[in-house]
């Protein structure tokens, strides 16, 4: 019990890094698979360079684009931005796309990475290079430039021109480690940057990244308690036919103002938006009349 307590403990302790970890793992693996069942180089003049370019690139922006929908801050900052007469403009905003972006490019940059240093999609797309092929046929056999898109098959004819094979394998990898290195280099400078301009000590910092993990787990388990209470109040109230007891529940303007963005300042404590709002105590909104009509409005549509 005290073994699978540790392993739970660490499990939640680096929750973000096994994520990422297990993200970085699947991505490789689906390209590999990808790769190996799927892929097959046309070998044809037309065809290999856009066919490569897709194998390579378009499944990277469906991830990317995937990374975008799965996190729940992208939709914290989306819900509600078009009817909020403030708008989801601002520093705070830009910050937090650029922290999302960064997030969901983890897989995209795996993909690619992984490709590269494979080969195959690299190898059918520059053998179809009109320019690239120009450049490695140069002092070659006349026919080289003819028979390149046939290198990623193995049916070039000219030894030699079959020999390219491992130039471009060799570019593929180079340009895969360079994107490994440039994308590690970017990473830690910006967290350098991000450490270097932080408003809170590392202690602070620690405890905020634990509070807020704790908030969360609370949030989601005091969400699930509530909606069975009302629910049970609400059903219970309907089969008896009577009115229902009074029911505490946030405002319109407490839901709203506990589901902005957070911004830490120094003069003032606040670990998260929901602990700003409870201490700084919840002013009605002029909306809530408004709001509950158009949402008992939209229930008699229904």
């Amino acid at each position: 019990m005290d073994k699978f307590k540790a392993v739970l403990d660490l499990h939640l302790k680096h929750r973000s890094t096994l994520g990422y970890g297990v993200v970085t793992l699947l991505t490789a693996g689906g390209e590999r698979l990808f790769s190996a069942v799927v892929f097959q180089c046309p070998c044809s003049e037309a065809w290999n360079l856009p066919y490569g370019l897709v194998f390579l690139l378009v499944p990277a922006l469906a991830l990317f684009l995937l990374g975008y929908a799965l996190s729940a801050r992208t939709w914290r900052l989306l819900t509600g931005c078009c009817a909020r007469t403030r708008g989801c403009a601002g520093l705070r905003g830009m910050v937090v796309c650029v922290q999302l972006s960064a997030a969901a490019a983890l897989a995209p940059l795996t993909w690619v990475a992984v490709a590269l240093l494979g080969g195959s999609f690299y190898e059918c797309a520059a053998s179809g290079s009109t320019a690239l092929g120009s450049r490695l046929c140069r002092g070659r056999d006349p026919v080289c430039a003819q028979q390149l898109p046939r290198v990623p098959c193995g049916q070039a004819k000219p030894p030699e021109v079959q020999d390219l094979l491992k130039d471009l394998k060799a570019q593929s990898q180079i340009l895969g480690w360079f994107l490994i290195c440039s994308a590690s280099f970017f990473s830690l400078l910006t967290t350098c940057y991000a450490r270097c301009r932080s408003k809170v000590s590392y202690l602070q910092l620690s405890f905020w990244k634990t509070y807020a993990q704790k908030e969360q787990e609370h949030l989601e388990n005091t969400f699930v308690d509530y909606a069975n209470m009302l629910s049970e109040r609400n059903l219970k109230s309907f089969f008896e036919n009577k009115r229902p007891d009074v029911f505490p529940m946030p405002t319109f303007a407490a839901w709203e103002a506990a589901s902005e963005l957070h911004c830490f300042h120094p003069s003032q404590q606040h670990y998260s938006t929901l602990h700003r709002v409870v201490d700084d105590g919840l002013v009605p909104c002029p909306q809530d009349a408004e709001t509950t009509r158009i949402l008992v409005g939209t229930a008699q549509d229904l």
